[in-house]
């Protein structure tokens, strides 16, 4: 994967787990909304597994994270190290 597209999902992970804990939830109680079992959580924040954009989008909405202002905020980001600062919907 090249670097630039590495960095950015790894700022999408970050920032799924941000809002999560933002959200007061637990890993466990985002997978029950989700129906799966909490190592679904775990895999996608430790980046073992790829949310796909149903997936996404459905985690976003558990968390209160806004989907359209994190894409178009990954996608304008230059690989720089860039801290990407997105509002949540909460």
């Amino acid at each position: 994967m090249k670097l630039a597209l590495r960095e950015k999902y790894e700022r999408l992970r970050e920032l799924l787990v941000e809002a999560r804990q933002n959200a007061g939830l637990t890993q466990s109680e985002v997978a029950s909304e989700l129906k799966q079992p909490q190592s679904f959580v775990s895999k996608y924040e430790r980046g073992e597994r790829r949310l796909d954009v149903v997936e996404f989008l459905e985690v976003a909405r558990i968390i209160g994270l806004d989907p359209i202002m994190t894409i178009t905020e990954l996608g304008q980001a230059k690989s720089s190290g860039r801290k990407l600062h997105i509002k949540t919907l909460k």
